[in-house]
């Protein structure tokens, strides 16, 4: 069978349905939920080509263990309650609570806040605002360190990327908004342990098409390619976001 009249995106959802069917037997874990998460493309456009910051994974975690990733993780309480510099975009915000039965704005910004967040956990890399002074009442934890250095999170810059959510069967499972954000809004980094003991051993640089040949997760490595469309256009907020997942054993991309 031939595919001459796939579009890029076709040619997406064939691989993964090639490559990532579902599981079937003992290895199904068919009861877990996923949580919502966030993931933090940084990209640094002040070169000739475009750099993005990766991390890879400890081989001893059990989850992508290593594999090259971006910042990210789920969302947490304390997301809902930081103050921000700014708000979502008007139309990151729409995207980003289309297919999410029940919603809200509140739990739009709370994704949002969380790939923030867990940016700084795992890199030492603060988004934000320097411009009005130390955010009040910052919740107790990572977010209180990061308040303490003077930062408000910055929302209004974000630009939505894509969603995926982890198929069924799996040890664990995310449905997870990808955003990215230019460097230029890194104010600050704090000392992170990066090495064999931690969950993430190197962090890294890497321009799109050494990232293609990285370790990847194959969702990963398609997102890239939708940033790759993205960075072509600009970054412009007119372009579709797709949204991957699958529907009665079979990998679909809708847009959002």
């Amino acid at each position: 069978m031939t595919h001459d009249h796939d579009t890029p995106h076709d040619k997406y959802v064939r691989i993964l349905n090639d490559r990532e069917p579902p599981m079937k037997g003992a290895a199904r874990n068919p009861n877990v939920r996923p949580k919502a998460a966030a993931t933090l493309i940084i990209v640094d456009r002040t070169g000739l080509a475009p750099k993005l910051l990766m991390g890879r994974r400890n081989k001893a975690v059990k989850f992508l263990p290593g594999k090259f990733v971006f910042p990210g993780g789920g969302i947490e309480p304390g997301d809902a309650r930081m103050p921000a510099a700014g708000a979502l975009p008007t139309h990151v915000e729409t995207r980003l609570l289309k297919h999410r039965p029940g919603g809200t704005s509140q739990r739009a910004r709370a994704i949002a806040l969380a790939g923030i967040r867990e940016t700084f956990e795992e890199t030492g890399f603060m988004i934000g605002a320097r411009d009005f002074g130390t955010p009040d009442n910052a919740p107790a934890g990572t977010w209180s360190e990061f308040a303490a250095q003077g930062v408000y999170p910055l929302l209004e810059e974000l630009h939505l990327i894509g969603r995926a959510i982890t198929p069924p069967g799996r040890i664990r499972r995310y449905d997870a908004a990808f955003f990215a954000i230019d460097a230029a809004h890194i104010v600050g980094q704090v000392d992170r342990k990066i090495g064999p003991d931690s969950e993430l051993v190197e962090l890294a640089w890497v321009g799109l098409v050494e990232a293609m040949n990285l370790e990847l997760p194959l969702i990963t490595k398609i997102i890239l390619h939708e940033l790759e469309d993205r960075l072509a256009a600009d970054m412009r907020p007119y372009k579709p976001v797709p949204f991957y997942a699958q529907l009665h054993g079979k990998w679909h991309r809708r847009e959002l």
